[in-house]
């Protein structure tokens, strides 16, 4: 049997300007600018204001008379007061969303050729057959991001049979690809990192003898060389402990990541923070890198059309039409202004929130870094962690210290004997000099780490030293012997 029924429930729904401030808050100054200027294609509203005018604008900073603007229309409908755009010298677009220090910015890298595009050109430069640059533009193309080659050599040969209905043979491709292993970088398009080095030393202008003796230790020892079994490669090869060691200093100086690890990318050191910190005298300012962002404003000239048709006691059909698209276009870019400045407030505010709570490791550098959550800085300011998420992945900062992820000053730690807060960053610190100033000749097992802490106050298990460790990209004991 059907029966009504009424229920009564709270739901939270997010308006659309609060997704659009949310979206624009994840986005980093980079991503940002691209977004403006997307933003001044799709809105006629919006325009983008030139320095020149900026400097005329602050010059005369005279407001007009506002404009009367008493008609029959109907204008209760409308969300936000036009009159306050026409004349307002506060929609000053930097004011809204650059900022007016004079900071010196972080220049983004010019857009250069990747790697994998340079190996082409450089194949192309050589007397090849075009069914041969065919093969090697394909064998680039399969690279991985080390620069090593780890596909099938005889499927792409007979995918190239098949789809490109071209006639090469296997001897080709391993033709065209030991000349790509001999391209810059050399080694490029190694198989494994036993024939990247051995390719390296083949190729390079180093001492004729100790060449010879590094390419048959990478040849004949490798799996000694691999688990550092230094003592078995000296016996073996008759070598004297000073040759051996001048020898592996060799092989040491060669590049086992070709592609380094970026092949389809460039300059993938250069970040752009988005914060700087600098220290004038004895105080800490914070500024947003943002002189790179357009300034943008709304279009008087567009605005004037929707003041004029608002003055019309009668519209016909089209130009109601008209004045509906205008009237939504400019909301929406009173909207899209309204959340870049809140997106502007919300990050100097936990910037200087971060500044504040990790004011010692600014000071003094990382051994002084805090343990610190999100829920802290959201505490401090009033805010939901999920917002100081949005705000801290993917920006940096660069003071004084270097340049670093707004998520590198978050993280958890313990309590030492002596009562003071450690944080788990400060104990990789701890745990990176200990292995650094360690005997090569005998270096520290987890287990010798986890006590060397532990009597300094530090209580952490062997496990935790390992996985530090291997976060530190630091090699277990065995592997960090030298002679």
């Amino acid at each position: 049997m059907l029966s009504l029924q009424q229920k009564f429930a709270l739901q939270q729904k997010l308006s659309p300007q609060q997704i659009q401030y949310q979206k624009l808050l994840q986005l980093n100054t980079f991503a940002l600018e691209q977004r403006i200027k997307t933003e001044l294609e799709l809105n006629p509203i919006l325009e983008e204001v030139l320095d020149e005018e900026l400097e005329l604008k602050e010059e005369e900073e005279t407001p007009e008379d506002s404009l009367d603007t008493e008609d029959d229309y109907d204008s209760s409908a409308d969300e936000f007061e036009i009159e306050d755009y026409m004349n307002d010298v506060d929609i000053d677009n930097d004011r809204l969303n650059r900022s007016r220090d004079d900071e010196q910015t972080q220049p983004i890298a010019p857009q250069r050729t990747t790697l994998r595009e340079q190996l082409v050109e450089q194949l192309n430069m050589l007397d090849l057959s075009d069914e041969e640059v065919i093969i090697g533009e394909n064998i680039i193309g399969s690279l991985d991001r080390d620069g090593y080659f780890k596909a099938d050599l005889k499927k792409i040969i007979k995918e190239l049979k098949l789809f490109e209905e071209i006639d090469v043979t296997l001897e080709q491709g391993e033709k065209v690809l030991s000349i790509i292993q001999t391209l810059e970088p050399v080694g490029i398009g190694a198989r494994d990192l036993q024939e990247c080095l051995l390719i390296q030393i083949r190729n390079s202008s180093y001492d004729p003898y100790y060449s010879y003796l590094a390419e048959k230790i990478l040849s004949d020892f490798y799996k000694e060389f691999v688990n550092k079994r230094f003592d078995i490669i000296e016996k073996e090869m008759n070598l004297t402990r000073t040759t051996l060691r001048s020898t592996l200093d060799l092989i040491q100086k060669l590049n086992p990541k070709p592609g380094e690890g970026n092949i389809d990318g460039v300059e993938s050191n250069q970040i752009t923070p988005d914060f700087l910190i600098e220290k004038v005298e004895n105080n800490y300012i914070v500024t947003l890198n943002d002189k790179s962002m357009p300034s943008v404003t709304i279009s008087q000239t567009y605005l004037e059309m929707i003041d004029s048709n608002k003055r019309r006691r009668k519209m016909n059909e089209r130009d109601k039409e008209t004045h509906k698209f205008l009237r939504e276009k400019f909301e929406s870019a009173k909207w899209f202004i309204a959340s870049i400045q809140q997106r502007r407030n919300t990050l100097m505010k936990i910037m200087r929130a971060i500044l504040e709570k990790q004011y010692h490791f600014f000071e003094s550098g990382p051994k002084h870094l805090k343990p610190m959550i999100y829920k802290d800085i959201a505490d401090e300011i009033g805010m939901d962690i999920s917002t100081i998420s949005r705000v801290v992945n993917g920006k940096y900062v660069q003071s004084p210290q270097g340049i670093h992820e707004l998520k590198y000053f978050f993280s958890e730690g313990l309590t030492t004997d002596s009562g003071d807060d450690i944080s788990n960053k400060h104990i990789k610190e701890l745990i990176k000099e200990i292995i650094e100033s360690e005997s090569k000749k005998s270096p520290y097992s987890d287990e010798k780490i986890s006590k060397m802490l532990q009597d300094k106050g530090i209580h952490i298990a062997r496990r935790t030293v390992a996985k530090y460790r291997e976060q530190l990209r630091l090699p277990v004991a065995r592997l960090r012997k030298e002679l």
